[in-house]
Formats: structure tokens, sequence, C-alpha cells
């Protein structure tokens, strides 16, 4: 049988799990450049459907584009903010990003030319997202436990970000990541200290077996998670 990790390494996971957070507040201090690498290698060990990897991160160093990456996504928020209706002035107070503060500024991008992997794909071809998102998040833990925030910005025009940063035909942005330091992290969600909303409770996303035929949504299921939860 496997070895387990130790109970400190195992408290160390679950600690960047449920400390990490989608950060907007930053300082300018610059990110180590060691340390940079060995978030970047966390993403790039992330698991990936078919083992396609079809990741590719733009590291964002030219101050101008910086800029211009950042009116694409303001114009894109004022979008937002006209689609919700009655909480267009409430997510107009919202801080949605930090681009313009933070040390490093990414963009995580799908590659050109994933059509010819269908492992794993050929009923489910949003799993090369599904892959992107896993190395999103291996960053995004690693990045905690190092002491540095992020955020990740998804208010933006595809094709403007593409045109931007010259992507070839096939690839595009799936988000712009925001990394530095932060004077402190949120003790809770950004989202749900502004009331915005709330996480739910574990027993509203978990069943066994079935859909329930009440809750066709899944919204509110009252699975049985005692065991889980250790009640």
């Amino acid at each position: 049988m496997a070895k387990r990790f130790s109970d400190p390494d195992r408290a160390a996971v679950y600690r960047a799990i449920h400390e990490r957070r989608d950060m907007r507040h930053f300082v300018s201090d610059p990110v180590d450049p060691v340390v940079l690498k060995r978030l970047l290698d966390a993403a790039h060990h992330a698991p990936s459907v078919g083992f396609m990897q079809p990741w590719r991160i733009a590291r964002i160093t030219d101050a101008s584009l910086r800029t211009a990456l950042h009116a694409a996504v303001e114009r894109e928020r004022i979008n937002t903010a006209d689609a919700l209706g009655k909480r267009r002035d409430e997510f107009m107070k919202l801080k949605v990003e930090g681009m313009l503060e933070c040390g490093e500024l990414l963009v995580m991008a799908l590659m050109d030319d994933r059509e010819k992997h269908i492992f794993g794909r050929r009923t489910l071809p949003e799993m090369d997202l599904a892959s992107v998102a896993c190395a999103i998040q291996n960053m995004w833990l690693a990045a905690r436990a190092e002491g540095l925030g992020m955020g990740w910005v998804s208010i933006f025009d595809v094709e403007e970000v593409r045109s931007l940063l010259h992507m070839p035909a096939g690839a595009r942005p799936v988000g712009i990541l925001c990394l530095g330091h932060v004077e402190a992290f949120y003790d809770q969600p950004m989202l749900e200290t502004e009331r915005w909303a709330s996480r739910m409770p574990l027993e509203a996303c978990v069943f066994e077996n079935f859909w329930p035929e009440d809750n066709a949504s899944g919204d509110g299921v009252n699975a049985d998670v005692s065991a889980v939860k250790g009640a």
C-alpha cells in the first residue's frame, strides 16, 4: 500500500486548499524568478486528458501590453455590468482584478491544433479546458504555499486578447492571471465578504448514484455526507 504523507504534510495540502483566495489586491514588489519558475513548473505538472498538456502560458513583461490587456478587461467589465440589470451598480463597486498592481501578469491559453487529440475528448471535447483549469489550480495552490496571491481574470473579449497576443488560429485565452505579493489574504472569498454570493453547503452538491428526481437543477440536494464531514 502506498505510504501517505506525514500529518504535517497532509495538513499543509488542506491548508493551501482552504486558504487559497481569488486575490484582487496586490503590492507591486517583484516576484522572485526562482519562485516564479517553481509555480510555472507546478502548473506544468497538472493532469491532462490524454496527456495532451494543452496549456500555454504567456508571461506579460511589456508594460504597454499589460496596459492594453487591462483596457480590454475594463471594457468587458462595463459590458458585464450592463448585462446584469438590477445588480449593475452592485457589480461596479466590486474590484475584479489587480492587473496593474501585481508583480507578474500571465495569460493562460489553450494551445492550437488541439483537434488532433481525441484520447478522452471524442465525446467530451471540453476536457482540454478542464486540463488547463487543473494547471491554473496547481499554480494557485502552490502560490498560496509560497505566500503569494493569485487572481483569475476571465472578464475579457476572447478575440481581442487573442489579437493582442498574436495567438495562432485555434489557440485561445482562458484566463489572465494576476500573481504577486499581497499585504494579507482575505479571511473569506471576497465575493462572499461583499455578499455577492455564498458558498453552497456540501450537502447541496453531493448525492448518491442517481440525480434526485425532485431536484433536476442540482440545487439543495440533501445528501448524507456525515461520514465525509466527520459528524
